[in-house]
């Protein structure tokens, strides 16, 4: 029994002296140190590999020789003649803008002509049919107008043919075509032609004091000349 106690005590001393001794391992420092200053140094280095790469380019273009005087005198000589060329295209592309505006401006007042010519051709065919109108209500007299009652059939056919003449001369009238009424206006020879004179001692003379053939103008310009009678001076 006294044994035994003694060899596990024995035991229980030689396991606590292993554990004393027994340690983790410790890494110096001083590896540590080296190490990290290893690594630094590497990452340290791709930095000035990366600037020293440009400087190597740059050194190598200062050492491209440089163009000689003929070069640069032919490249001289190239782009002033393609600065002339680009003058010369500008000229024709401003010279051509030119013509197409003069030709738009020659076309329009051509177009117009043509048009003017044409209404004014189709007015001076229309111009019997306006006279045919005047005819037609002169015909009535002043009396058979002013006694309406006694003349209604008479008086239905004149506002009839009234009636159109105004529709008609309504029409001309949106083409431009207007009629001449001279009647009290001085006479103007651009404008009346003077079929007869005689004197008017309440009229002033040198005016118009009868139409004898209405005249008309179309936009503004004369198309027939009105005939009329002007009174006469002393």
């Amino acid at each position: 029994m006294i044994s035994r106690i003694a060899r596990v005590q024995r035991s229980a001393a030689v396991r606590s002296v292993v554990r004393s001794n027994i340690r983790p391992a410790t890494v110096p420092m001083a590896m540590i140190n080296m190490r990290s200053r290893f690594y630094s140094d590497k990452a340290e280095k791709k930095p000035e590999e990366t600037e020293a790469a440009p400087e190597a380019a740059s050194e190598a273009a200062e050492t491209k020789p440089a163009p000689t005087a003929e070069e640069f005198e032919a490249l001289l000589a190239k782009f002033e003649k393609k600065d002339k060329e680009c003058a010369q295209f500008k000229e024709h592309y401003q010279r051509s803008i030119t013509d197409f505006r003069h030709l738009q401006e020659t076309t329009k007042r051509e177009i117009k002509k043509a048009h003017d010519f044409a209404l004014a051709k189709f007015a001076k065919d229309l111009l019997d049919s306006v006279d045919n109108f005047d005819r037609a209500l002169g015909v009535v007299p002043e009396e058979v107008k002013n006694d309406r009652e006694n003349n209604k059939e008479l008086m239905n056919f004149y506002d009839g043919i009234k009636m159109t003449q105004d529709i008609f001369e309504k029409t001309l009238g949106k083409h431009g075509m207007q009629k001449l009424q001279p009647v009290g206006e001085v006479f103007d020879p651009n404008m009346h032609e003077a079929v007869f004179e005689a004197p008017q001692p309440d009229k002033e003379a040198g005016t118009v004091f009868f139409v004898q053939q209405t005249g008309f103008t179309l936009n503004d310009r004369v198309l027939r000349a009105a005939k009329v009678g002007v009174v006469k001076g002393e």
